[in-house]
């Protein structure tokens, strides 16, 4: 089959690698029928991600087509449309049972390697380094889904495969980021990064009650896009993003703050992210944290930083200080995927959002790693892509 793979930072490539086999009773088999490039493939892209091998199948947004389901499988049948969640969870374990599936106990099966970076495991990802279980990812013609009783769901007939493709992924992360700011009437969300997982986290925010939702970006096209889902925009290149927030707050801060960048924040929004980016060159620093900083003094006293933005490592330069003395609270995590479907793909059912809007790029596999260097150059308005095998 074909497949997107890894070989070195800036190099994916389209190639042919061997069809997914069942491995295990529990496992399917689908033909992709849609998937899509996440901004943290781009961590990928630029090597940032440790444990990275050459010719690993790449990407975790993917739905289509059943075609092969194991035996004891009676969940799902040949010829079913699912989605597939991006976390790998067994359903059975500690976490899972309790809801929290990307801690899955069971389905990283290097646990080891995890553990000597975090201090534990979690779940094994689709198509995101070894140290995460080393699975091939879905933008391929075809994927073995693990577990496949637990993670995919199947889509309802009359909903399109752009409707529903990001129930995978930045749908149910922007939902949980703006779940985790524990919105009231009257709050004012402040998310930094109109990338897809921001946009769709402004729009979770209204969903979910916000009064008013600032977004931070310098990308014409994606601050625009911010504004149409009714989001008030500032420019973090043409202005200072804490003396305006502040004013637009009476001095008190955002009520929740979301960082949906993640260790790649830009290296010339301020002294701080050059300073990042000089130690991670030279080894001195795993991420780029500026966003976070500027997000915890950001926020009001006693509310809260919402981190969904992708992190490897240490983290440097944090203020910790402002986050103690002014009680706030700090809510992050890989996305439970499993938790959230039934309720999104509800609201999709019911026409309250579209998340296909978010689209900017659709085109076949072949086109891909031209359009991994778009997307990550943000060139030709490249918000998002969607590959169709």
């Amino acid at each position: 089959m074909k497949a997107l793979t890894w070989h070195g930072k800036s190099d994916i490539r389209c190639e042919s690698v061997p069809d997914p086999q069942i491995q295990h009773e529990r496992d399917a088999i689908i033909r992709v029928t849609a998937c899509a490039i996440c901004g943290s493939d781009l961590h990928i892209y630029d090597g940032v991600i440790p444990s990275m091998e050459s010719g690993d199948v790449v990407g975790h947004e993917a739905m289509g087509e059943v075609v092969e389901v194991g035996r004891g499988n009676s969940k799902l049948k040949v010829g079913d449309r699912v989605v597939v969640p991006f976390t790998i969870s067994c359903g059975e374990c500690f976490f899972c049972k309790r809801g929290f599936y990307s801690g899955c106990e069971r389905s990283n099966p290097n646990q080891d390697a995890a553990r000597k970076l975090w201090g534990n495991s979690p779940g094994g990802l689709f198509g995101y380094s070894h140290l995460l279980g080393g699975f091939p990812g879905g933008q391929a013609e075809y994927l073995r889904v693990p577990y496949a009783d637990v993670g995919p769901i199947k889509v309802p007939a009359g909903l399109d495969d752009e409707q529903v493709l990001f129930l995978s992924d930045i749908f149910p992360t922007g939902y949980m980021a703006a779940e985790f700011c524990d919105i009231q009437p009257g709050d004012t969300i402040a998310v930094w990064g109109c990338g897809p997982v921001g946009q769709m986290a402004i729009r979770s925010a209204f969903l979910l009650g916000a009064e008013r939702v600032i977004a931070i970006d310098t990308v014409p096209e994606r601050l625009e896009l911010a504004r149409q889902g009714g989001a008030v925009t500032l420019d973090f290149m043409e202005q200072d993003i804490y003396d305006r927030i502040l004013e637009y707050t009476r001095g008190r801060g955002a009520d929740a703050c979301i960082d949906a960048v993640g260790t790649e924040a830009e290296t010339m929004a301020s002294a701080d992210s050059m300073m990042d980016r000089a130690k991670v060159a030279l080894f001195m620093g795993t991420d780029r944290p500026h966003v976070l900083r500027q997000a915890i003094h950001c926020c009001r006293n006693f509310g809260t930083v919402s981190i969904v933005g992708v992190y490897g490592g240490f983290l440097d330069k944090i203020p910790m200080g402002s986050a103690i003395n002014r009680g706030l609270k700090f809510r992050m995590a890989q996305t439970p995927v499993q938790h959230y479907l039934p309720m999104l793909l509800d609201r999709i059912e019911k026409g309250e959002i579209d998340p296909s809007f978010v689209i900017t790029h659709r085109a076949s596999l072949e086109d891909g790693p031209d359009l991994y260097k778009t997307f990550r150059d943000k060139k030709d308005g490249c918000i998002k892509v969607v590959l169709k095998p």
